[in-house]
């Protein structure tokens, strides 16, 4: 685990390097089992430059996307970001995550939209500016609801097509525009399960960068409707007993903490 810590008591800057796969893997010393931090650098730059972005050191964190064959020429590995919270713990997982949107913003913004001038860094913000017209490009953030649905003390699960095998977890969609947050709960939950809510409840938020959402998370309750899957995104849905839960989505995920809520609830009645 990466322990290294600067003068002032603070955590040293780490150099994440991606590939370019739409997973965003990130690159480990296989000999330390370590990210490699920015002292180090020199090492990747050049393979970086020939490849991707690059960012700047201030004293924070630099990013950077390489050829997946880099792995091998320096002794690492590429590891899925999902994997960094149970190596290195969660704070270190969502720094992997703000530098994979930051190389995203970079790598994706070389020339401005507006007029095709060249990009570059914006003096203070975390974005890209165009020197010719003055557009500013900032890090996308896709609002997003997650909904922990319940009924007679069950709660309202769905599997997503994209899920692995036998997973189910609360209903989520991202927000449209014009819509309230709580607007979006209800109409997600409706559209993927045609289950009608009430008592929409704030729980919590999470950044999600897979690839850039902003979870917003909402208990509810359950109103009219019997489940049944849209078809498309969701191909089963139905209420679980705490008693008998399925398998569930890993814990550094929002939506994990809406389940181990109401299990908690459940056992706390008990």
């Amino acid at each position: 685990m990466n322990s290294e810590t600067s003068e002032s008591g603070g955590t040293s800057p780490l150099f994440f390097i991606f590939d370019p796969t739409p997973e965003g893997r990130v690159l480990v010393t296989v000999s330390e089992k370590k990210i490699p931090s920015v002292a180090g650098a020199e090492e990747f730059r050049s393979s970086l430059a020939a490849f991707g972005a690059v960012s700047k050191h201030d004293g924070c964190d630099m990013w950077g996307a390489a050829d997946p064959a880099l792995a091998q020429r320096v002794c690492c590995a590429f590891v899925s970001r999902r994997e960094l919270p149970g190596m290195f713990g969660y704070n270190l997982f969502m720094r992997s995550c703000a530098a994979y949107q930051m190389m995203n913003l970079t790598l994706k913004n070389k020339f401005c939209g507006a007029c095709d001038a060249p990009m570059q860094d914006h003096a203070a913000d975390r974005a890209r500016f165009c020197p010719g017209c003055g557009n500013t490009v900032y890090p996308i953030l896709a609002a997003a609801v997650i909904v922990a649905v319940e009924k007679d003390g069950m709660l309202l699960l769905g599997r997503n097509v994209n899920f692995p095998p036998e997973r189910y977890s609360v209903l989520a969609g991202f927000v449209d525009p014009g819509e309230t947050l709580e607007d979006a709960a209800r109409r997600e939950v409706y559209e993927e399960s045609r289950v009608a809510i009430k008592n929409v409840r704030y729980f919590g938020n999470q950044p999600w960068p897979f690839p850039n959402s902003m979870m917003f998370a909402f208990n509810a309750d359950w109103e009219s409707g019997e489940p049944t899957p849209d078809g498309r995104e969701i191909t089963d849905v139905r209420w679980f007993e705490p008693t008998s839960p399925p398998n569930l989505p890993p814990s550094i995920s929002i939506s994990r903490g809406l389940i181990d809520d109401w299990l908690a609830r459940a056992a706390s009645r008990k």
